[in-house]
């Protein structure tokens, strides 16, 4: 299991701590909402992970296949687009391009192109999943 522990910074409207097991880190929102732009906005982390998470993957199969493989860029922007679904309504698209330096062939790039949407950020963000979700008040301690 993976855990996260993210708290609202004190004195900034919309900075968080991230903490992981060995990691902390930053998030912010953007000026225009407010924030001082202090890390990566939530959208911005979660293409980051996406991308990051298809790199590994890809990094992965390609060791495991012994295949020639010196570089791997993915780019992820998120674009807002209309629901195909839900006349009227708008609906997030994400766009992931990949490019790969190395000797391949095409057979090779297009089975890269398979593993790629089998990371598990990718299946995280396409498949079935859920949010379990409790909110529970928090006991102010004063003068300890």
């Amino acid at each position: 299991m993976t855990e996260v522990q993210v708290t609202a910074a004190p004195g900034t409207p919309f900075k968080q701590e991230i903490k992981s097991a060995n990691h902390t880190f930053i998030s912010d929102a953007t000026k225009e909402f407010g924030g001082g732009e202090a890390g990566p906005n939530p959208h911005e982390l979660l293409l980051g992970a996406l991308g990051a998470c298809t790199t590994i993957t890809i990094q992965m199969y390609a060791q495991r296949k012994g295949w020639s493989v010196k570089n791997i860029s993915v780019n992820v922007k998120e674009e807002t687009i209309e629901d195909p679904n839900n006349a009227g309504k708008k609906m997030s698209s994400i766009v992931r391009d990949i490019k790969i330096e190395g000797d391949l062939t095409e057979e090779q790039i297009e089975s890269l192109k398979t593993i790629a949407d089998k990371c598990p950020i990718h299946k995280i963000i396409d498949g079935p999943s859920q949010i379990k979700t409790s909110v529970e008040r928090a006991l102010d301690v004063v003068g300890i």
